[in-house]
């Protein structure tokens, strides 16, 4: 155990660090066009904080902002096109109807406001539910002006009740441990992934990859999107954002049981003998030692190990130190949500959202 925490801190692209954010920045000569698209379903709740973070954007270059109802029911089109009316970015606000056999709702929607958007440089993807500091699209059109076709910042998740605290800096550092930053971001290494709440993209290598539709029925859409440019040859950056939040609450462990259980199983590609290794792994490099660690010095300094890897996303999302050693707890805790993953896809209830099911 502890040479395999040894292994993972030293070998495994420092992935529990935290100092992956955006490269330095160098004003281009031209700014270059973008379109700020936001799938939206039901996204009353949250619009209000969100939607004019985006419209208050200060951007030197031509942008725009289209929201894209996906057949909402509380509303949401309406709401938008009320916030609109405060000065800023213009907005576009379009519903595209129901997804086509084998597209996600999501992505049937992003691809409608890819195609109103037309021959502009660049598309930012954005959820409904993040808020964006006033210099973000600033920031980004520069570091991907920078030779970067990709461009995405994994943005702070709400962490405010008990519950979410625990778990959510977790879910970053587990993010992380799949997909480190530092290997995403060289283009020596096949790791890609991105943070589908903030993801700036190159249109035209975009196209040449095969667009939205190359990607229509993936569930995990942003991993998917930075996979489909990266193996086309384009040059992705993924890092800690600053002044991108989400506000969407998880107040409760049952919602953050099911915002992690209804995609888990689909990351192990629904595969039982990749469901029992997880669960074997979990076990021996998370659990095993602070269960053996009365017992034996090398599975405490294993224990240890593991919290100290923790301190940089303790910090980053102002937690005391010591809360790494709860790992374990959440390395359990989210054992158990994969395996209820696996369960709801054998019982055929799988990969919901917001009323609607993917196989």
């Amino acid at each position: 155990m502890l040479a395999v925490w040894s292994g993972l801190a030293v070998c495994h692209g420092w992935f529990w660090r935290t100092d992956q954010r955006l490269p330095p920045l160098v004003p281009p000569r031209r700014w270059p066009s973008v379109a700020v698209v936001v799938p939206a379903r039901d996204e009353a709740e949250v619009l209000p904080t969100t939607l004019p973070t985006l419209l208050a954007q200060r951007y030197p270059g031509q942008a725009r902002v289209i929201l894209v109802d996906d057949n909402s029911g509380d509303g949401t089109g309406d709401l938008a096109r009320g916030l609109a009316a405060s000065a800023g970015l213009p907005l576009t606000v379009s519903t595209p109807g129901e997804p086509p056999a084998g597209w996600t709702g999501k992505l049937w929607a992003v691809a409608h406001g890819v195609a109103e958007a037309g021959a502009v440089d660049y598309l930012l993807f954005t959820d409904a539910d993040i808020a964006h500091g006033p210099g973000t699209l600033e920031d980004l059109v520069m570091a991907a002006e920078g030779g970067r076709d990709l461009v995405s910042q994994m943005a702070l998740l709400r962490a405010e009740t008990a519950w979410e605290r625990l778990i959510v800096p977790a879910f970053v550092y587990f993010f992380a441990m799949l997909y480190p930053f530092r290997r995403v971001n060289s283009p020596r290494a096949r790791t890609a992934a991105a943070a589908g709440g903030c993801v700036l993209v190159r249109r035209t290598v975009l196209e040449e990859a095969g667009g939205i539709a190359a990607i229509r029925g993936a569930v995990i859409d942003d991993v998917a999107l930075a996979r489909l440019v990266k193996s086309a040859g384009g040059r992705i950056w993924l890092g800690l954002a600053e002044t991108v939040h989400s506000v969407r609450p998880y107040p409760r462990l049952a919602d953050l049981w099911h915002m992690v259980a209804r995609s888990a199983y689909t990351q192990l590609r629904h595969s039982p003998l990749l469901l029992a290794g997880t669960v074997l792994g979990m076990a021996v490099v998370f659990l095993a030692p602070p269960a053996l660690a009365a017992f034996s010095w090398p599975a405490a300094l294993a224990w240890l190990l593991m919290a100290a890897t923790f301190v940089p996303m303790a910090r980053y999302y102002r937690r005391p130190r010591a809360s790494g050693l709860l790992l374990p707890l959440t390395a359990f805790l989210y054992t158990a949500m994969t395996v209820d993953s696996a369960r709801r896809h054998w019982l055929g209830r799988g990969a919901r959202w917001k009323g609607r099911h993917y196989e």
